[in-house]
């Protein structure tokens, strides 16, 4: 791989880093928040759902914004954006100016997320792109896996307020090597506009929803993680982080070697594997922490992590490879459309139902939807091993 091809690859896994750190870091300081401006947990649940509702309503549009004016133009302005709004978050006086704040950073995230990937698929030769999706991937496990360890950090020594701060360098520096080395590109005549008559079949149908089932359970994991190791398991915010950290610290490491095993074995293995991890890990979960405490907690978490990178992974895989030019932002933003409605209803709805009824009954549901995501997945044409191309 080109020198230059692998710096502009560099500015591109920075900024899935700052995309994902925004949003892990923000979760475990929900308990931190709720105390420091006396609001309940539902309260404080829209510092993350703002950020997630603003990311998920805009990304499709945005990366079709960036099919047409060009991808670097938009990618520099949705970093400066990031970095501008986590400055005002880290500056908000009450918890409504916070979660105003959030929504402007979600926008800068979409951005950032709709782009790296479709920067991918135009950059990266075919037979490597799992590479460099599995790359996207760690990176993006990566900003996971450090935000809850450094939120707890940063909340134990300054206070709430760095976690945010913490964004400002990583933003310029993203910035710096993002114009230095993304190809100037060009601005390309409008695509048609979208449509579900567009698609050939319902391959790609098949892979957003799966997407969206099984980021629903990672999102599950982030949120309720921090409320029941602090307040059923009795951890204090520091430890909290580390605990947090540890599942997302295998996906990193299973990110790369998830991506050449995609390239090597294609969709089907992978995508099928990673989700019987996840469906394990999620029925292990409902039962082991009670018994077994913060142990109990770890061994599943690291399965439904593991298998995570390996879907994720594979499935970014078999829809960015065959998409026309004009098409891979709004493929991209449909990917991450996916995943983030799967975001949102992990911070909501199963946030409820561990309000409702507990560690326990959250994950059964849990790996009820990751068994609907295997029978998907079984009944998938895309799934077992046919390509397919989305059409203009």
């Amino acid at each position: 791989m080109k020198s230059s091809i692998r710096w502009a690859l560099a500015s591109l896994s920075l900024s899935m880093l700052l995309a994902s750190l925004g949003t892990s870091v923000a979760n475990v300081a929900l308990p931190t928040l709720a105390k420091a401006f006396d609001a309940s947990f539902r309260q404080v649940q829209w510092v993350v759902l703002a950020y997630l509702l603003a990311n998920t309503l805009l990304i499709v549009s945005v990366g079709r914004l960036g099919d047409v004016i060009g991808r670097r133009r938009l990618l520099l302005a949705g970093i400066v954006l990031f970095t501008v709004a986590s400055v005002s978050c880290a500056a908000a006086p009450v918890l409504w100016m916070l979660i105003a704040a959030r929504a402007v950073q979600g926008v800068g995230a979409a951005i950032m997320m709709a782009l790296t990937m479709a920067f991918v698929g135009e950059m990266i030769p075919k037979e490597r792109i799992g590479r460099a999706m599995g790359l996207l991937g760690t990176m993006s496990a990566i900003g996971t896996a450090v935000g809850p360890t450094l939120g707890g950090l940063l909340i134990a020594g300054s206070g709430w307020r760095a976690i945010f701060l913490v964004n400002v360098p990583l933003g310029l520096s993203t910035f710096v090597l993002a114009y230095r080395h993304l190809p100037l590109g060009e601005a390309r005549a409008a695509s048609p506009p979208l449509r579900l008559a567009t698609f050939r079949d319902s391959k790609l149908g098949a892979s957003l929803a799966m997407s969206a089932l099984v980021s629903t359970v990672m999102m599950a994991t982030l949120v309720v993680g921090p409320f029941y190791l602090s307040r059923g398991l009795g951890l204090e915010a520091i430890y909290v982080g580390l605990v947090m950290s540890v599942g997302p610290v295998v996906a990193a490491l299973a990110g790369v070697p998830a991506g050449r095993l995609a390239d090597h074995f294609g969709a089907r293995r992978t995508t099928l594997a990673g989700l019987v991890l996840m469906a394990v890990g999620s029925f292990v979960l409902s039962m082991m922490p009670a018994a077994l405490g913060v142990p109990g907690y770890i061994a599943p978490v690291v399965l439904i992590t593991a298998g995570y990178a390996l879907f994720q992974t594979s499935n970014n895989t078999a829809v960015m490879a065959d998409v026309l030019p004009n098409r891979r932002g709004v493929v991209s933003g449909l990917l991450n459309l996916s995943r983030n409605v799967g975001l949102v209803a992990g911070a909501s709805v199963m946030g409820a139902v561990f309000v409702a009824a507990g560690m326990r009954a959250t994950f059964v549901v849990a790996g009820i939807l990751i068994v609907s995501a295997l029978a998907i997945a079984a009944g998938s044409p895309r799934v077992r091993g046919l390509r397919w191309k989305f059409t203009s």
